[in-house]
């Protein structure tokens, strides 16, 4: 991990504080991780599913609306969750860390416990990465996974059904909360605010679909413009209606969407990309 050390914390600190907080879980198939030139893996049985995804400051998320470790959560899953979209297990994953100037231990113990924890709650370790200087906070995580059948967006046929898995829209809601200012009081707004600082990727529920589904894809950056990505690459046309989708979404969607003057069917279509 890294050539390049962060003003305020370093190299070799930094690198012992984070194989500190990320040397649990220790995944099927990982031989040595953080510590070495590179990380040791297994072969596996299946398909290898690759991604990559970055979380930047001022662009994906905004430091005086997040704690560090939800900025280090959001982070891994949501790059985790173009695994879980195409009915992939997560092995491990490597992490690359723009950090700005001044950028303390304090604060990068508050990350690396964040992002420790969500390499727990989703069963992949973080084995390695990088750490550079930046002008501003930036996580770029890159995960390797492993599928029998790997989920595509080019399966889709006419006459199939669209199905719609997790909360969709309730992140953009709470993102919208957030900026307005106003205190969450009641369960929608936690809820919603839960959705944009906390999300979770839908592993389990992704290689249950993988048996059945033709196609699938992430939902990160609106309903709509990845309904269309889905439809593009399989050469159909989908058709949402309006009644059947209002009802596919969370009720506290509408709740919170009243709260800030937001339609809740444009918040599920697509919304800034900052609410991601």
């Amino acid at each position: 991990m890294t050539r390049e050390s962060a003003r305020g914390i370093r190299e070799n600190e930094a690198i012992r504080l984070l194989a500190m907080r990320l040397k649990r879980p220790r995944a099927h198939g990982v031989r040595l991780g953080i510590g070495d030139d590179a990380a040791l893996l297994a072969p596996v049985r299946g398909v290898l599913v690759w991604t990559v995804d970055s979380c930047l400051e001022g662009s994906h998320f905004e430091r005086q609306l997040l704690e560090l470790g939800d900025v280090a959560w959001k982070a891994l899953h949501a790059a985790v969750s173009d695994l879980a979209a195409m009915g992939a297990q997560p092995l491990a994953a490597l992490s690359a860390l723009e950090l700005p100037p001044r950028f303390s231990r304090k604060e990068l113990d508050a990350f690396a416990l964040g992002q420790g924890r969500a390499a727990r709650a989703l069963r992949c370790p973080v084995v390695g990465g990088n750490i550079v200087r930046g002008e501003r906070l930036g996580v770029t995580t890159t995960v390797l996974g492993v599928a029998r059948r790997p989920l595509r967006r080019d399966g889709a046929r006419p006459g199939d059904d669209v199905w719609l898995l997790g909360d969709v829209g309730l992140a953009a809601a709470g993102f919208a909360l957030l900026r307005s200012g106003r205190a969450a009081k009641t369960r929608a707004e936690r809820r919603a605010i839960d959705a944009w600082r906390r999300p979770r990727a839908l592993i389990r529920e992704g290689r249950s679909l993988a048996a059945h589904a033709t196609a699938a894809i992430d939902v990160s950056d609106g309903l709509g413009g990845d309904v269309r990505h889905l439809a593009e690459a399989s050469g159909v046309r989908v058709v949402l209606e309006e009644g059947d989708l209002a009802h596919s979404l969370p009720r506290e969607l509408f709740a919170v969407a009243r709260l800030v003057r937001r339609d809740a069917l444009e918040l599920a279509r697509g919304f800034d990309h900052l609410a991601r």
